[in-house]
């Protein structure tokens, strides 16, 4: 029996010395050659800093007055609504809740437009989901070239996003910084100068990172050069209503498009307009030349959709359609849409107003003639560093900022560290 085991011990530890020279002789881990990633954003620095007076410019969600989290209130009532309705978690179809899509598509192209039924529809993860849709459809099926354009700058996801769908990604000018404005000139000569039939990605409002937005005016100046030129328009559309208060003015450029002839795609985000971050909630849309063609578009984007998730989650969803299909909670949302916007408008007046009794012999006009959530201040990368490492107020490198950060408590002290570092 004693030699039995000394035996089995003998076997194990020969095993164990086998798997230990496997190891050795493998020597160096398959994931080795992994490079580290650069930080995604600056939230562990403002975290780690002890400042009381530390003020948080990079998070890219609406904050209240007092520096909290909103839920609306007409998120709210959808909620308890569905809960008291005992709903099922079955799976949604592959291009989601039915009663949402119907309603975003309403929402974005307006409720007379006369190609809603051209308009093929899918509810996604969210507008960067919907960004990927996009680019996976356009790089399988665009039957011109794989390039999309996008402004520069533009949200830094865009140029991942369309990367990893295999097409080739460009720029068109945006961004003057000497006017801290937009640059028509050199964006219109841009599209001018593309090869035909090329992509462009445009901002339908509330332009980011800049807050930038073209005038109706030269909207339609643009959609002349996108037509002239044989382009094809994707609207990214992640903050209607939230950029001027109005859904329908935050959707003009869309809008102007379609009645101009575009066959045009569109990506939506709910997460900004009802605060619908976590819940993931957008759609994308492409229309179509007739009904017929709107069934081949949306057969080949359930195909596309189902090996990247399969279907959607059916929560945000049901939270927005409630939303959206009840003539008086959708009134409710509109208002608190609005008054979001509000804050935002009123945060800018006060950062300029703030700055200019300050002394500062600087223009910041731009900080109240852009709109939306972000704002490009023209600060130079190491007036950021210095508002970061001095006065605890932290930025992105670009001198973007988000004015959602801003509040009527911290806008003073938030003045007058702007205000040190550009004397």
């Amino acid at each position: 029996m004693l030699s039995t085991v000394r035996t089995v011990v003998g076997k194990s530890t020969n095993a164990a010395s086998t798997v230990k020279l496997a190891v050795a002789a493998r020597s160096v881990s398959t994931w080795s050659a992994v490079p580290q990633g650069p930080p995604v954003c600056i939230t562990e620095a403002f975290k780690a800093d002890t400042n009381p007076k530390k003020i948080n410019l990079g998070v890219g969600a609406y904050r209240d007055d007092a520096g909290k989290p909103y839920v609306l209130p007409s998120v709210r009532t959808a909620e308890e609504r569905i809960l008291q309705k005992a709903l099922d978690k079955e799976y949604a179809g592959i291009t989601g809740v039915p009663a949402f899509t119907k309603a975003a598509a309403v929402l974005a192209y307006g409720p007379q437009s006369p190609i809603l039924d051209d308009i093929a529809i899918t509810q996604s993860i969210s507008g960067t989901g919907a960004l990927r849709i996009a680019g996976a459809f356009l790089q399988r099926h665009y039957p011109y070239s794989k390039t999309v354009y996008l402004p520069n700058p533009s949200w830094a996801n865009h140029k991942a996003v369309f990367n990893d769908c295999g097409l080739d990604v460009k720029t068109y000018r945006y961004y003057n910084k000497e006017t801290i404005g937009l640059d028509i000139d050199g964006l219109l000569a841009d599209i001018k100068d593309a090869p035909k039939n090329s992509i462009f990605l445009l901002h339908a409002c509330a332009h980011n990172p800049t807050g930038i937005d073209p005038t109706p005016e030269q909207w339609r100046v643009i959609s002349t050069a996108i037509k002239n030129g044989g382009h094809f328009p994707l609207f990214d559309m992640a903050y209607q209503g939230f950029a001027s208060g109005d859904t329908n003015k935050d959707a003009y450029a869309l809008r102007h498009f379609v009645e101009q002839g575009h066959q045009v795609a569109l990506c939506q985000s709910f997460a900004k307009n009802m605060g619908l971050y976590g819940e993931r909630v957008g759609a994308f849309s492409i229309l179509a030349e007739s009904a017929e063609e709107r069934k081949r578009v949306d057969s080949q984007v359930k195909i596309l959709v189902r090996p990247m998730y399969s279907n959607p989650p059916v929560h945000g969803a049901r939270i927005a359609s409630e939303i959206l299909n009840d003539a008086a909670l959708n009134q409710q949302w509109l208002s608190e849409v609005k008054g979001m916007a509000d804050r935002i408008i009123t945060m800018r007046a006060l950062l300029k107003g703030n700055l200019e009794e300050l002394g500062s012999k600087h223009n910041w006009d731009h900080i109240t003639s852009q709109i939306g959530m972000f704002a490009y201040t023209g600060l130079k990368p190491e007036q950021v560093s210095t508002l970061a490492k001095e006065h605890s107020v932290y930025g992105t490198m670009d001198g973007r900022i988000s004015v959602a950060g801003i509040t009527t408590g911290n806008v003073k002290y938030l003045a007058e560290a702007i205000h040190k570092v550009t004397q």
